[in-house]
This record gives C-alpha cells, structure tokens and sequence, in this order.
C-alpha cells in the first residue's frame, strides 16, 4: 500500500513540476496560443493604452488581454464601402510579454492609422 501512495505522490509531484515548467517558459519561447497579430481601431488602441499599467501587471509570460467592456455599444457603425473590406478588431487576444510591449509601442507610433481597423502584426518588434 505503502508503494502505491509514494509512487501516486511522486506522479503529482512530477506532473505538478512540469506545468510550472510550462507555465514557466522564458519569454523567449514561442507562445502556442498567442496570436501573431491582432486587428484594432482607435478607440481599442486608445482603451489598450488606458489600460497598458494595470495589464503589464500580470506576472504570467502569455497576457490576456480583454478589451470587450471598450467596444462602443449602441451606435451603428457606416457600412463599409463595397470595395473595401473591414475586418472586425479582436477585442480578446493572448499575446506573449514582449508582444505586449510591442503592441504597446505600434499604437503610440506617430501617424498609424487605425480607422476603419489596422492590423498589427506583433512579431515585427523582435
């Protein structure tokens, strides 16, 4: 019986280990599930940068990012011209640290253009 606990211990222990491992992982490696680019507008780009301080306080390697209570309610956006298409601005993402920075420093770019959306590519800071 005595066998049977340890080893059920031993099992926990490494298995617990290896998530902390995992949870653990340098900034530098490739976050699996975090995007490689999002879509915004101003007013996202603008609440993002709001929140920026109370986001970078995550003490996790992968951010998540919700910027859902950001998105105007209520008003009806113009159609977009039948010519041009516009993507829908993510407002939930997982980004890694450093994309987080990045992101962060593509929206306070002089002269980008968010509207009607942009797409910003978070691997072009690296």
């Amino acid at each position: 019986m005595k066998n049977i606990v340890f080893s059920w211990r031993g099992t926990v222990a490494g298995l617990a280990g290896g998530l902390l491992l995992i949870a653990n992982a340098s900034a530098e490696d490739t976050c699996g599930l975090c995007a490689k680019q999002i879509v915004t507008n101003s007013e996202l780009a603008s609440c993002f940068l709001d929140q920026y301080d109370q986001i970078a306080k995550s003490s996790s390697d992968a951010v998540v990012v919700d910027l859902s209570s950001c998105a105007s309610r209520g008003v009806v956006e113009a159609l977009p011209s039948p010519t041009k298409a516009v993507q829908q601005p993510d407002v939930q993402f997982m980004i890694s640290r450093p994309q987080l920075d990045c992101l962060k420093k593509q929206l306070e770019a002089p002269g980008i253009v968010l509207d009607p959306s942009a797409t910003i590519k978070l691997d072009s800071c690296q």
